[in-house]
C-alpha cells in the first residue's frame, strides 16, 4: 500500500494514536498528517519563487531534508515525498564542504532545514530562507505514481564524496509488503530505532511503521541510560539498530531484563555469538533477525535465531531474492567457490544519478551488485567474505579507506598514508591508518583539526601509527599486508601516534 494512502487511513481511523515519538515530542497520526499537509502547502509555496530546476528536471521537484532527527521529520518526509516530490536526504552532521557539493550536485529546488524546534525552507536559487510559519494553509499529500522517483539517498563513495542513488516508488512498496509479513509488523508493533533518520536503517524502520499504523519511536542522539527508559516507558515491541547500539543497552542494562521487546532487527554488522548471550539477558523475549542488504540493492539476505552464524555467514536470500556468484569473466560459480555477489530482485534501486566512481553499483542483465565478495554453501546460505571497494564497516558505518587517504594526504605534513580496518570485537572493524610524515612539518593539533574539517567524526582513525619510510611492494605499491603484520607484532619500525 502506497505510504501516503496509509497514513490517511490511519488518521482517518485512528487518528489519536501515537505515529512519531522523539525527545519527549509525539505526534499522533492525526497531527501527522496534518503536519505533512502544511509542510507541503509550504513547499509549494516556496518553490514558486525557485528559478532553477534540480538535477531531476522534468520528472518530479527535489526537495533536500537536512533536518536529522527532528521531532517534523516524519512530516516533512511525507510531504517532501508527496506525489510529485522527491526526497533527498542530507545528514547535517556531515561537513559544510561535503553537504554544500552534495547540494551543488543535486540542486534542490527546495532545501529543508532545521531551526531549533522549527523548521526553515531555503530557495537556493534565489537565496531566500523563509520560516515554515510564515505560510497559512494546508495541500492535500498525494499518493505518486509507481515509476516516480520519490528517493535519493546517499552512500559512501570509493573515491571521497558520498554518491547519490535515486530510488522509484515501486521498489520500497513491494519491500514494503514483503517485509510486513516476513518481519511481523502490525499497529503494535511499537519501534524504538535511535539511528540517523537521513540514512537506510532507522528511515525504512520509519516507513515500516507509518505504514502499518505503529508507533515509532526515535532519539535525536543515542545515549544507553537514556534509551532503556525510553524503551520501558514506552512499552516498546521492537529495536532496529546496529550491533554496536545493541551492545551499549545490555551493558546499561546490567543484568536487568526488558520483556516488553519481542523483536530485535540489526543490520549494518554481524551479531558475534557473546551479543546473542547478551540479548538474550537483557531481552529476553526477544527474537533476533540479522539483514544483509546495500542502499543500492534492498535487502538480499537474512539470518533467524536457528541460521548459520559463523563469522562470515549472512544468512538466507531475502523472500523475493534471488543470489549468484559469478568469476570476473561473468560465468556462474558453483557452491563454495568464492567470487562477486549478484542479486535479481525487484528491490533493486535506479542507480547512481550522477556517474560513479568506477566502483559500486552495476548491472548485468537482471542481475546487479555492488562489488562484495563472497560464496554460497550447500543450503544456500550466503558468506561474505569481502566488501566492495575494500570498505570498512565500524559501528554500522561504511567507511572506503580511499576517503581517509585522501584526507590524510591532503593534511600539513603528510607524505603517505595507508588506511584500512582492523577486526574489533565492538565495532566489527576498527579504522586505523599509518601516515609517514615530514616531521618538520607535521603537527598532531593541526591534524586533528583537518580532520574535523573534513571528515564526520565516525570516519577518524581510531589509531595512527607513524612510519619513517613505508614498505613497498616490486610494483611500487605501499604494502599493507606488511603494515598490518608490523601492527600485529608491535613492530618497531612503526611510532604508536595515539
Amino acid at each position: 500500500m502506497p505510504l501516503v494512502r496509509a497514513i490517511l487511513r490511519h488518521a482517518g481511523e485512528r487518528p489519536h494514536s501515537p505515529a512519531f515519538r522523539t525527545e519527549g515530542r509525539v505526534l499522533t497520526f492525526g497531527e501527522l498528517a496534518a503536519a505533512a499537509g502544511r509542510i507541503l502547502h509550504a513547499i509549494e509555496q516556496a518553490a514558486l519563487q525557485t528559478r532553477e530546476q534540480s538535477v531531476l528536471a522534468g520528472r518530479v521537484r527535489l526537495i533536500a531534508l537536512e533536518t536529522g532527527n527532528h521531532p517534523l521529520f516524519a512530516a516533512a518526509f511525507i510531504a517532501a515525498t508527496s506525489g510529485g516530490n522527491c526526497a533527498a536526504l542530507i545528514d547535517p552532521h556531515l561537513p559544510d564542504s561535503s553537504r554544500q557539493r552534495m547540494k551543488e550536485k543535486l540542486r534542490p529546488e527546495i532545501v529543508i532545514r532545521a531551526d531549533g524546534d522549527h523548521l526553515c525552507l531555503d530557495v537556493p536559487s534565489v537565496g531566500q530562507t523563509l520560516a515554515l510559519e510564515t505560510f497559512d494553509g494546508s495541500s492535500a499529500i498525494r499518493i505518486g505514481d509507481d515509476a516516480e522517483p520519490f528517493l535519493v539517498v546517499f552512500t559512501s563513495g570509493t573515491t571521497g564524496d558520498p554518491k547519490a542513488i535515486i530510488r522509484d516508488r515501486r521498489s520500497w512498496r513491494l519491500s514494503l509488503e514483503t517485509g510486513q509479513e516476513f518481519f511481523g509488523i502490525g499497529p503494535e508493533t511499537a519501534t524504538y530505532a535511535p539511528g540517523p533518520l537521513a540514512h537506510g536503517l532507522a528511515l525504512y524502520a520509519l516507513v515500516e511503521c507509518l505504514a502499518a499504523g505503529a508507533e515509532f519511536v526515535g532519539a535525536r542522539h543515542f545515549e544507553p541510560r537514556q534509551a532503556l527508559d525510553v524503551i520501558g516507558g514506552a512499552g516498546t515491541k521492537r529495536l532496529v539498530l546496529v550491533p554496536t547500539m545493541l551492545r551499549r543497552l545490555c551493558e546499561q542494562a546490567k543484568g536487568a531484563a526488558l520483556t516488553s521487546v519481542e523483536k530485535i532487527t540489526v543490520a549494518g554488522a554481524k551479531l558475534t555469538p557473546a551479543d546473542r548471550s547478551a540479548a538474550a539477558r537483557a531481552f529476553p523475549a526477544a527474537d533476533a533477525i540479522e539483514y544483509y542488504g546495500a542502499s543500492e540493492l534492498g535487502f538480499i539476505t537474512v539470518a533467524g535465531a536457528d541460521d548459520n552464524h559463523s563469522p562470515t555467514a549472512v544468512g538466507k536470500p531475502f523472500p523475493g531474492v534471488r543470489l549468484t556468484i559469478l568469476d570476473d569473466r561473468g560465468n556462474n560459480l558453483p557452491p563454495g567457490e568464492t567470487g562477486t555477489i549478484f542479486v535479481e530482485s525487484a528491490l533493486i534501486s535506479e542507480g547512481y544519478i550522477a556517474s560513479g566512481d568506477g566502483d559500486g553499483f552495476r548491472r548485468e542483465g537482471r542481475l546487479a551488485t555492488v562489488g562484495d565478495l563472497g560464496f554460497l554453501d550447500g543450503d544456500g546460505t550466503l558468506h561474505l567474505i569481502g566488501r566492495a571497494g575494500g570498505m570498512v564497516l565500524s559501528g554500522g558505518n561504511n567507511i572506503y579507506p580511499s576517503e581517509i587517504e585522501a584526507a590524510l594526504l591532503a593534511a600539513p605534513g603528510i607524505q603517505a598514508a595507508v588506511a584500512f580496518g582492523l577486526d574489533d570485537p565492538d565495532l566489527g572493524s576498527e579504522l586505523v591508518a599509518i601516515l609517514q610524515t615530514n616531521r618538520d612539518r607535521f603537527n598532531r593539533q593541526a591534524l586533528d583539526r583537518h580532520l574535523t574539517a573534513a571528515l564526520p567524526r565516525y570516519k577518524h582513525p581510531r589509531k595512527v601509527w607513524l612510519c619513517q619510510e613505508m614498505p613497498m611492494t616490486a610494483s611500487g605499491k605501499v604494502a599493507a599486508g606488511r603494515l598490518r603484520q608490523w601492527i600485529a607484532e608491535e613492530n618497531g619500525a612503526l611510532e604508536r601516534l595515539f
